[in-house]
């Protein structure tokens, strides 16, 4: 009998549906596409989209505080999304929202990018278009890049690397190539690395990631890895009820006895689940979260 185009090759609950004849159908809802310029006169923050390769489609949405003072260096965040490596969007109204308050708060330029994702953009295109990012960024160490935003406001030894969930495994990924590939970043200095309810293996099989990848080495840091680590400062955010947050206390402790000559400090919030400040922003442990992320960024 002919399979009927309903026919289901896989699924990976709650986040990808496979159909034999090829079709993927993504489970997750996510917030509403929302263009930069999407706030009122009063908000705290502006945005813009920049395009930073028509090849790759690689694009960036770039945040400053909307009352910044124009002769004001600020440091840099560059900010991954999650979403398991298959949904998610830095132009998406929740992660618009997360983002550009956060650069509010912080008083820091952001910049949050817009990656390919798997599985039609096999991994790791994710990691190389993170890295592409951050080597654009480093394109206006001289202030004469090609974003002015960047050039007037940015300062470059001021970088501060943040995602969550599998945007923070592809930050410790980019702060380890920042490290062992610094001779591609110039003079710019990534300081400070922050990882909110980080995905290291999901401690059950890991059957989505093998899905989207058969190479397991992108999941599990390595000490040799963690000892290159090139930023002085690290903070690891963790939810007591999210099942993947002893992927982040392994973190912490493999980073401490890795040999690797930084700060570590791990934060985690009781009663929570994975992701709970951009699903809550407004609960009271989502503005502590946020609250202490936007010191971080700005500690020297």
């Amino acid at each position: 009998m002919a399979s009927s185009t309903n026919d289901v090759a896989d699924e990976f609950f709650p986040f990808l549906r496979i159909y034999k004849d090829g079709r993927i159908q993504r489970l997750q809802v996510t917030s509403d596409i929302v263009s930069a310029c999407a706030d009122d006169p009063n908000s705290a923050f502006r945005a813009k989209d920049v395009t930073i390769s028509v090849d790759s489609a690689l694009s960036v949405r770039i945040f400053i505080p909307s009352a910044v003072d124009l002769n004001q260096k600020l440091p840099l965040l560059l900010y991954v999304h999650g979403g398991a490596f298959c949904f998610e969007s830095a132009f998406n109204l929740q992660y618009h929202r997360h983002v550009g308050s956060l650069a509010a708060k912080a008083n820091a330029v952001a910049v949050s990018v817009e990656y390919r994702l798997a599985p039609e953009n096999p991994i790791p295109a994710c990691y190389d278009d993170c890295w592409d990012a951050l080597r654009w960024i480093a394109a206006h160490v001289n202030r004469d890049g090609p974003e002015p935003w960047l050039n007037q406001h940015a300062d470059l030894d001021r970088i501060c690397l943040a995602g969550d969930s599998a945007g923070a495994n592809i930050c410790h990924h980019l702060a380890v190539r920042a490290g062992t590939s610094a001779e591609q970043l110039g003079r710019v200095k990534v300081v400070a690395l922050a990882l909110i309810h980080p995905f290291f293996g999901d401690g059950a099989g890991d059957r989505l990631w093998k899905y989207l990848c058969s190479d397991t080495t992108w999941l599990r840091p390595t000490a040799q890895d963690l000892a290159t680590l090139p930023c002085r400062r690290v903070k690891i955010f963790l939810a007591e009820k999210d099942s993947l947050k002893f992927g982040g206390r392994n973190y912490d402790e493999d980073l401490k006895s890795s040999g690797w000559k930084g700060a570590v400090e791990t934060v985690e919030h009781g009663g929570e689940d994975h992701v709970f400040h951009l699903k809550m922003p407004e609960c009271e442990k989502a503005v502590d979260l946020m609250e202490k992320l936007s010191c971080f960024i700005n500690l020297d």
